[in-house]
């Protein structure tokens, strides 16, 4: 294993495999850094979307990993590719000393995501899974609310992902909808949202759930439900669909605590809906200022997740969602799949043995 050495007197060097739709907020995110990161290498298989990609950074375009991988100057390598896909690609770019940063989720299947951090681990290079909604100042609020125990006892948290997705949404690309190589609402759009179930809450005990493919002609599901429970005692409630109409209506998170109140809706987390508690405290005032207009479910919290990586590759700071961060999440989804999937209560943790 090779130990980690932080990049010191220069800017940290970027790479991009998978130049679709979710990577032109990393290229704004890296270009809005450009004091400090640059991109130099850009990968992908679709000819137009590669051309785009590299006219638009200014990056050396690659049409295979392999080939990238073989000439690169880049520290790290970031993963904007199907979901499927992350786990080949993340360990070779491990094997090749590079770090990864891997979109959401990190893999489709809880055993791949395993290997993920084991092979990093053996390497000697930091994964990163990018989960830039924690960024949010809406959810930066709620976050230091539980952690100084402003809500007491937390009894009930209710999370909805009310989106729509149209057919021709899944029909753009073969891989959308597939188990391999995308999962359906629950592990791809819902992904985020899961993730603030047990980021803010804690770790969660058990699930039950159901999931359906209603309207859209996917392998896996458009809409599906989950019922939790917390190691703390707290209850919860999951609701996701692909199928609102007309267009994205919700994505919110209620807290309902035995002094305090707060939900957090908007299209994407993104307005303070209420916030009551039994004791005032200064972040208060800053509810109006902590809303944010957006039409864009994915948020602005690009920039302050790469500041952070950035800064954990110069021997800054500590990673804020790592490897073992982004299994957190992954695992989660995992158990509300095998629920649904086998019509019974799944425990947590999982079973760690890949």
């Amino acid at each position: 294993m090779t130990a980690f050495v932080p990049i010191k007197g220069r800017k940290v060097r970027f790479a991009l495999v998978g130049c679709g739709r979710i990577s032109k907020n990393h290229l704004d995110a890296l270009g809005a850094l450009a004091e400090d990161a640059e991109l130099v290498d850009v990968c992908d298989i679709d000819p137009a979307a590669l051309r785009a990609a590299g006219e638009r950074s200014g990056a050396t375009c690659h049409d295979s990993l392999d080939a990238m991988l073989a000439s690169t100057t880049a520290d790290a390598v970031i993963l904007t590719t199907p979901s499927g896909i992350h786990p080949a690609q993340a360990i070779a770019v491990a094997r090749s000393g590079r770090h990864v940063v891997s979109e959401k989720p990190m893999a489709t299947r809880w055993s791949d995501g395993l290997r993920m951090v084991r092979e990093c681990d053996e390497a000697g290079v930091r994964l990163f899974v990018v989960k830039q909604n924690r960024r949010n100042a809406t959810l930066q609020m709620l976050k230091r609310a539980i952690e100084a125990d402003r809500f007491g006892r937390i009894y009930l948290v209710a999370l909805n992902v009310f989106w729509t997705r149209p057919q021709d949404y899944y029909d753009a690309a073969k891989w959308r909808g597939t188990w391999e190589f995308d999962g359906g609402a629950l592990m791809n759009q819902a992904s985020h949202y899961i993730d603030l179930l047990s980021w803010l809450i804690g770790p969660v005990e058990s699930v039950q759930a159901y999931s359906a493919t209603l309207a859209r002609k996917i392998e896996a599901e458009d809409t599906a439900v989950a019922s939790l429970r917390w190691r703390s005692g707290a209850l919860g409630s999951l609701s996701v669909t692909m199928l609102t109409y007309p267009k994205n209506l919700e994505g919110s998170i209620t807290v309902l605590g035995e002094k305090g109140t707060a939900r957090i809706g908007g299209v994407a987390v993104n307005e303070m809906k209420e916030w009551s508690f039994a004791e005032p405290h200064p972040d208060d005032a800053a509810i109006e200022e902590a809303s944010y207009h957006t039409t864009s479910v994915y948020g602005f919290g690009h920039p302050l997740y790469y500041r952070n990586v950035i800064d954990v590759l110069r021997g800054e700071a500590e990673p804020e969602t790592d490897g073992r961060a982004g299994l957190q999440s992954l695992e989660l989804l995992t158990a509300i799949y095998r629920a649904a999937r086998d019509g019974t209560r799944v425990a947590l943790p999982l079973e760690r043995s890949a």
